[in-house]
């Protein structure tokens, strides 16, 4: 951290940090307070001072799928950094901290002849902000694979969960409570003789990635959610929506669900598009999308 003003030195916590570097958007305020603690026992701290100061909690994982508004967000921000992207491996699971790349899971399963990670390849992100979302890909997601979920509340109290017995997840959903943080969870994959057949799976992703959606530019993925019902991109299509541009908003030209900042849009931009694409969609087939981008933090004065 090297913007902001210190407000407790022992546990690392700053006051008015910029955010705008710390998203894929490249866009947004300043977090009241912010904090990267370095262990489980300091994020326990960080969260009795919020409680105990009446701060809200929000967590900011790799910025991958969030905008925050050009007001920045009040209260304490949480960003867990390396100390919580330990992955270690046990058999056919994986042991991960909350901060551990999608990616890099997908990796290192593969590297250890396990096969259920392939999908990860592809998704940026951490594992905590991923569960919030049950982040997934063909088919496949987060919450198909853990086994257990172990978190922490506001008031430093250690939570576990088993996802396939309390049924936690749904598509791009997550019933764990708001204020819980997600520390580790135990992912379970399937053991394989060779990890052939796990490359060939990664590079044939990695091939329908870079085929299909906007490579080089400051996004965050899927920008409405799909259902069982209709694909996002097509109603956006439909409606007119592929490469359309606001300032420095814009939708892709090679997929209309991808949002991108261009370069000089605020957050106020983006915010438009999705609330005008929202429209847009609505009057013509009458469904209204879902944003699966998660916008955070306050308008501008």
């Amino acid at each position: 951290m090297s913007d902001g003003t210190f407000v407790d030195s022992q546990m690392n916590m700053q006051k008015n940090v910029s955010l705008k570097n710390k998203t894929w958007f490249g866009v947004g305020g300043n977090a009241e307070y912010y904090i990267e603690p370095n262990d489980a026992q300091e994020l326990k701290q960080a969260l009795q001072y919020a409680y105990q100061n009446q701060l809200a909690v929000t967590m900011l994982g790799a910025g991958s799928n969030v905008l925050i508004r050009d007001g920045g967000i009040d209260g304490l921000v949480i960003h867990l950094p390396k100390s919580f992207t330990n992955i270690e491996i046990h058999e056919d699971i994986l042991i991960c901290g909350a901060a551990a790349s999608l990616m890099e899971m997908a990796k290192v399963a593969a590297k250890a002849c396990i096969s259920g990670f392939e999908f990860m390849v592809g998704i940026p992100g951490t594992l905590g902000g991923g569960f919030r979302t049950n982040a997934g890909a063909y088919g496949a997601d987060l919450g198909k694979i853990t086994v257990e979920l172990v978190t922490i509340d506001h008031n430093g109290i250690i939570k576990k969960y088993y996802p396939k017995q309390e049924n936690i997840f749904g598509y791009r959903s997550c019933a764990l409570p708001s204020d819980e943080i997600c520390l580790e969870a135990k992912l379970q994959g399937q053991k394989e003789a060779t990890n052939q057949q796990i490359l060939n799976q990664m590079q044939l992703y990695k091939e329908k990635r870079q085929s299909s959606q906007p490579q080089g530019v400051r996004t965050a993925g899927s920008t409405f959610k799909n259902s069982p019902d209709f694909s996002a991109w097509k109603l956006l299509d439909e409606a007119g929506l592929r490469g359309y541009t606001l300032n420095g908003a814009k939708f892709s030209e090679k997929h209309p669900n991808f949002l991108i900042n261009t370069g000089t849009a605020s957050a106020e931009d983006l915010e438009n598009l999705i609330s005008f694409a929202q429209e847009k969609v609505l009057q013509k087939t009458g469904i209204k999308l879902e944003c699966e981008i998660k916008i955070l933090g306050k308008d501008s004065i």
